[in-house]
């Protein structure tokens, strides 16, 4: 039996997120291809904390952590338009702890790009920037370097890695994989964007510790397929260890699809584009470039290629990122 409520944590988000049916969606499909599954949504853009996210669930488990270690500040890292960096900006302001970010210039973009967006959230939420290194910098160093000297200084730092994915961060997403078991619909299939891999370890060991039947697929927006898996897996692992399950995950259950993932992480690609506008236009849900827009493209793609029955539950997991639609304004100009 797992037992979440072992663990430290600390109420940050709206829990649990609707789940919602997306019947246009699927009329519109049904027009094109032949096999069409139930789809619906599960609106982890709901979360709450500062626009929401998927981070929200993770940094309920990383900050119950952090206040029992005692700590006065969260430290972590991510690209210039990281929903994660908000995200943990906004829970430092919800208990108290001072937060400092360190951006990582992954892509250069424009003005709104550097400024807009997510960045500016953050300094809206009292969170300081310390640091934009260029992209390929060695993250977990810097951030190790800026804890020792906040160390120096009396302070007492709780180091989040990017995307908040170890495995206390990836509980969250074993709590995401009970609301879905407990949900009144059997969910077959769990399609999301995977990145950082936390999101995607919590729902597989969580499925599995659960006994559920659904399938989890990852689309990647950074790595290509094998190495995604290789590193899915290998958190997946030590999050079960965690739970105490680890003897039950099937390495066959880490599925990844890196079809969509076009010039790099956070480059715009017209599948994406294209994706953002179907559901915008028929669901009123507003998606994002780097993560959601090609997840989303990504299961489009499998539905056009038969990958789901027809009888079957699919669940896109929406993980927010609206905040950071705004740094790509010029992508969508003349919209």
């Amino acid at each position: 039996m797992v037992q979440l409520a072992r663990f430290a944590r600390r109420s940050l988000g709206h829990f649990p997120t609707p789940l919602e049916r997306m019947e246009r969606l699927e009329e519109h499909l049904r027009q094109q291809y032949p096999q069409v599954p139930a789809l619906w949504i599960k609106r982890d853009d709901c979360t709450g904390l500062a626009t929401g996210g998927n981070k929200t669930r993770k940094l309920e488990f990383l900050v119950g952590d952090a206040i029992a270690r005692g700590a006065d500040t969260l430290v972590t890292a991510g690209a210039v338009q990281s929903n994660h960096t908000r995200q943990t900006a906004a829970a430092a302001a919800a208990v108290g702890m001072d937060c400092k970010l360190i951006l990582e210039r992954r892509q250069v973009r424009d003005d709104d790009y550097e400024h807009s967006g997510n960045v500016l959230l953050e300094k809206l939420l009292g969170a300081q920037i310390v640091d934009r290194v260029p992209g390929g910098a060695d993250i977990p160093a810097a951030m190790d370097e800026l804890a020792t000297s906040l160390q120096d200084r009396g302070r007492t730092p709780y180091v989040i890695p990017g995307g908040g994915s170890n495995p206390v961060g990836a509980l969250g997403y074993v709590a995401c994989a009970e609301e879905l078991e407990s949900a009144a619909t059997a969910v077959d299939w769990v399609v999301h964007t995977t990145g950082s891999c936390g999101t995607q370890a919590g729902l597989v060991a969580g499925f599995s510790a659960f006994h559920s039947k659904a399938k989890v697929l990852g689309i990647t927006n950074r790595r290509a397929a094998t190495a995604q898996i290789d590193a899915v897996k290998t958190l997946t692992l030590r999050t079960a260890d965690l739970l105490g399950t680890g003897d039950t995950i099937d390495h066959d259950s880490i599925r990844v699809d890196d079809r969509w993932i076009g010039g790099g992480y956070g480059v715009p690609t017209d599948e994406m584009l294209a994706a953002m506008r179907l559901l915008a236009r028929l669901e009123g849900i507003v998606l994002d470039p780097v993560y959601t827009g090609k997840g989303f493209a990504g299961l489009l793609g499998n539905i056009a290629d038969g990958t789901f029955a027809e009888d079957d539950n699919v669940v896109f997991l929406h993980t927010g990122g609206v905040a950071g639609l705004f740094g790509y304004r010029s992508v969508f100009d003349g919209e």
